[in-house]
């Protein structure tokens, strides 16, 4: 009259949630996997490119310095604007920035 039931076979709703939750953390640590991968992809990507080395007009001293697509800009202590070649480095344009 009282049979045990094996220990081994499940109902079929058990088995199809137990497949469920072993798909859905299989997906979940490829997911991490991918995170982290596209992190350190796009942290070791080269970022802009810094010269070593700025040379300004005599008595110039840089209080800002902005990069572009080819150029970078330097605005000075004294409100003028520096506009050099990424590369080359050669002033491309100079400006007085005026306030009022």
């Amino acid at each position: 009259m009282n049979e045990a039931p094996e220990d081994n076979v499940l109902p079929p709703h058990l088995t199809y949630l137990k497949r469920l939750v072993t798909a859905l953390a299989v997906v979940m640590i490829a997911g991490f996997v991918v995170l982290i991968v596209t992190l350190v992809i796009r942290l070791n990507a080269p970022s802009v490119a810094i010269p070593d080395e700025i040379t300004l007009p005599d008595g110039q001293t840089a209080a800002a310095v902005t990069f572009g697509d080819g150029w970078y800009a330097v605005v000075t202590e004294d409100q003028r604007l520096y506009v050099f070649h990424e590369t080359t480095g050669a002033l491309l344009h100079e400006a007085q920035i005026t306030t009022e």
